[in-house]
């Protein structure tokens, strides 16, 4: 069977994307669509999605639908949480209630919503629409609960790492595995084989979270392609700070306290200062730990597919690379 690499497939569905027309009337509600889906980004959800459908078979262009579906759902949900966010910039432009406004980003993101299930019921073959739009249904679901627990830590100082985790998989884990499982699905893959597929997305998209977490923290600006230090400045409840909270003790622990009460501080001293006790407790040791144990428990999950290992090779090296980015 023929198998097509992901910088392949990526090339071939970030093609598909930019040739779809959302072009009608009114213009005010469809340009800010086209807008978004033309800055680009790494498109990981269609490609992991052709990638677990080309296990299958190798016609992949058949799903090109179904992939842009799920990718346009996703840019539908950084269009509203830039906004719930009041962020000014996404990919190095201005974000759509910015270049226009907060009224236009909430229409234009639910028309987007709306065209995200348009395409994934696109051509879908009438043995697997039920499937397919189930556990899309589901998926598109749950990321917006996990959106609901991340707004509601933002207020909360008792989050504890088990809430945190069940947080990212809704909010980041969910649509990697049902990316890969709608893949399967529509490759005509046994059951068994569609559910391993979005378990190993699950622990995957596990690691790629708390990767962030890390990078944020402990990455090179250069490669993690962000200044550093974002999740200290905001004190956003990630898996570094809620590690630290309840590792720190003593003076250590009150002066984390203070800089998470500060609202008048530098935030090169800020950074510095909440690193320093990470250091102390060993947080970075014990987030590469987590990292890796979600790691290897998604690979064995893979391994449990039933086709030949070396049809897995494609997507397992993408995800590799996804989760190897300079720890």
């Amino acid at each position: 069977m023929i198998q097509q690499t992901s910088e392949q497939l990526f090339k071939q569905i970030h093609n598909y994307i930019e040739n779809l027309s959302y072009m009608h009337e009114p213009k005010g509600l469809y340009e800010p669509i086209e807008y978004v889906l033309s800055l680009g980004g790494k498109r990981l959800r269609p490609v992991l999605m052709l990638l677990a459908y080309n296990l299958y078979k190798e016609d992949v262009e058949q799903i090109f639908p179904q992939a842009a579906g799920i990718e346009t759902y996703h840019n539908f949900t950084l269009l509203h949480d830039d906004l719930m966010d009041k962020a000014e910039m996404r990919r190095g432009k201005p974000v759509v209630h910015k270049k226009w406004n907060e009224n236009t980003a909430i229409l234009s993101g639910d028309a987007m919503l709306i065209l995200a299930y348009q395409l994934t019921m696109q051509d879908c073959p009438t043995a697997y629409m039920r499937s397919v739009m189930e556990t899309f249904s589901k998926t598109t679901l749950e990321v917006c609960e996990g959106q609901q627990w991340d707004m509601e830590f933002e207020t909360r100082e008792d989050v504890t790492i088990e809430e945190y985790i069940e947080m990212i998989r809704l909010k980041t884990s969910v649509l990697l595995a049902g990316a890969l499982k709608i893949g399967a699905i529509l490759g005509g893959a046994p059951a068994e084989d569609a559910q391993c597929l979005y378990d190993f997305g699950i622990k995957m998209g596990l690691a790629f979270q708390l990767q962030d977490d890390y990078l944020d923290v402990y990455g090179d600006p250069a490669v993690f392609g962000k200044k550093i230090g974002g999740d200290i400045l905001c004190n956003k409840k990630t898996y570094m700070l809620i590690t630290a909270l309840n590792s720190a003790e003593g003076n250590d622990k009150e002066i984390l306290k203070y800089w998470l009460e500060a609202t008048d501080f530098n935030p090169d001293e800020k950074i510095a200062a909440v690193t320093h006790i990470y250091n102390k407790v060993g947080i970075a040791t014990a987030c590469k730990i987590e990292i890796q144990r979600y790691y290897a428990e998604g690979l064995a999950l893979l391994d449990k597919v039933s086709v030949e290992d070396s049809l897995k090779e494609n997507l397992r090296s993408f995800v590799c690379r996804l989760v190897d980015r300079k720890l």
